[in-house]
């Protein structure tokens, strides 16, 4: 059934949030493997120096299942994050489109995806938790089922959310980058490359922009947020109790360079396939895909 709603809406913003939740979650699933040698790669360096020893070493001593560890944590932990990330971004940016009217368009999706990301991460950050230490401690725990309850024993509720201010320092300066950097380029697409506004183009067109902007969104924000992702791992798994002593473990350049390459890998397929999931739940409802083309643009266009 297609529904057609305001955007803006109390219904448009409850099927982002959907779709969101459904986008984000499935996408994080398809690229567990890769995140599990990520986590590998930053908690144990020495042992696992290249993505090929890391993915030898832990197969040799592990097995194939290893991989998926962690998968149903990230389903649910980054699905409702993706969920309050789209959903909320969405809110926000119609309120503060209203409030800053006069204001720079960046400022705008700066503003809107910064305030929802505060809220995602809330709620992402216990899953978060769990799912690092069952990818980089083989003895912790098998999955979510176990380790929550073995979390909570052994550190409260302290443990759920001692990562939660680097997880902000990774992931604010990442979503801020990320939906701007989409924005502005499917903006610049379909201005300057495809002459067009969406309506002239057709689904499979608009799709295609979305994975090309959502690609081009992953990669950049996957270099503006690496120093803080090693921090997170690293305090996660009680390598170091502080931002500070996490910084002077990891090392000024190493904080900046320490699995950078598979973080890039990683980041632009789930950021693009999250994209692509999500405006194909939106284009299914009868909704334009993501992304605004600036007022004088889509003026001149008409003319």
């Amino acid at each position: 059934m297609k529904m057609k709603e305001e955007k803006g809406g109390s219904g448009y913003i409850g099927l982002c949030t959907v779709g969101g939740v459904l986008s984000a979650g499935t996408a994080h699933v398809v690229v567990t493997p890769l995140d599990v040698l990520k986590v590998n790669m930053q908690v144990n360096p020495v042992k696992y120096y290249s993505i090929s020893s890391c993915l030898t070493t832990l197969l040799r001593e592990q097995g194939p299942s290893v991989l998926w560890r962690g998968w149903a944590t990230k389903c649910i932990g980054y699905g409702m994050q993706g969920g309050c990330r789209f959903g909320l971004y969405e809110y926000f940016k119609k309120l503060y489109s209203n409030v800053l009217a006069d204001s720079n368009r960046s400022l705008v999706f700066f503003a809107s995806s910064a305030s929802a990301e505060v809220i995602a991460n809330v709620v992402l950050c216990p899953f978060e938790a769990i799912k690092v230490r069952v990818q980089a401690q083989p003895t912790f725990g098998k999955g979510l089922r176990d380790g929550f309850p073995k979390l909570y024993a052994s550190e409260s509720v302290y443990g759920f959310y001692r990562g939660l201010v680097p997880l902000w320092g990774r992931n604010l300066p990442f979503s801020m980058v990320m939906f701007s950097t989409f924005e502005h380029t499917v903006d610049f697409l379909y201005s300057s490359v495809l002459n067009k506004g969406k309506e002239d183009c057709s689904k499979a067109r608009q799709l295609s922009v979305t994975c090309i902007a959502g690609y081009t969104a992953g990669a950049v924000g996957s270099l503006i947020s690496n120093p803080a992702d090693n921090i997170v791992t690293t305090m996660y798994n009680k390598k170091a109790d502080t931002i500070r002593l996490a910084v002077k473990k990891i090392g000024l350049v190493n904080l900046f360079t320490r699995s950078l390459s598979i973080r890039i890998i990683l980041v632009g397929p789930v950021v693009t396939l999250q994209w692509f999931f999500y405006d194909c739940i939106k284009v299914m409802n009868g909704l334009p895909t993501s992304g605004d083309i600036s007022c004088n643009r889509e003026l001149e266009t008409t003319l």
